[in-house]
């Protein structure tokens, strides 16, 4: 486990890499949007996101389209069948069990249709303003090559044990920049690691050993 000093100057580094800002949004929408976003582009889950919320952006609204007027409108979104069927069973949830509100703690959430660890962590920070940590595969592996985690651990596990180290904004950002720094940099295979802004703090052996990028 990293020195909290240590991880504040990681953080500091990517934070004046990337200059992230953490943008809110109605639950509801921000729910819908990480369902949709599960194996699927950004640029291609914006869109549909907007083409669905230009017609329905409430748990009644989704309730009086169809399941084909629903694949209509986020298609192509990976598995927008699955996602359209899963998206109006999750309104209904909504409506049945908490008057069409999206409920605002992780142990409520995590009982809707096709929502995990993930998706009720990024409905809390993005659409609550809590100070959670959405663990992604980018949080997961970076975390974890960086040592700020065990290597074993469940993506729900890395999100608890980062939730010690890591506190207000630090948490609030996190899950951003590491997107960001994953996409760029920290990739899954052929990190740039001479590229790397924060290379110095890595002593990741897997990385390290074979990287010549």
């Amino acid at each position: 486990m990293e020195s909290k000093e240590r991880i504040k100057k990681i953080i500091k580094i990517l934070q004046k890499k990337y200059n992230i800002e953490v943008k809110r949004g109605e639950p509801f929408k921000i729910l819908v949007s990480v369902v949709l976003s599960q194996r699927t582009r950004d640029e291609v889950t914006d869109l549909a996101s907007e083409r669905l919320f230009k017609i329905a952006d409430t748990p009644e609204k989704i309730l009086k389209l169809t399941d084909k007027e629903i694949e209509d409108l986020i298609y192509p979104v990976g598995f927008y069948k699955q996602k359209a069927w899963g998206i109006k069973k999750l309104s209904k949830e909504l409506l049945d069990n908490y008057n069409g509100k999206v409920p605002d703690n992780l142990k409520e959430l995590i009982k809707l249709h096709g929502v995990g660890d993930k998706t009720a962590s990024c409905v809390l920070l993005f659409g609550f303003n809590k100070n959670t940590i959405p663990v992604d595969t980018h949080v997961n592996r970076i975390s974890k090559r960086l040592e700020w985690v065990d290597e074993t651990l469940t993506p729900e596990k890395v999100r608890m044990e980062l939730e010690k180290i890591l506190k207000g904004d630090e948490r609030d950002i996190v899950n951003q920049l590491f997107i960001q720094f994953g996409r760029d940099i920290c990739k899954p295979i052929g990190p740039k690691c001479k590229k790397c802004p924060i290379e110095k703090y890595c002593n990741h052996p897997k990385i390290i050993s074979k990287n010549t990028d």
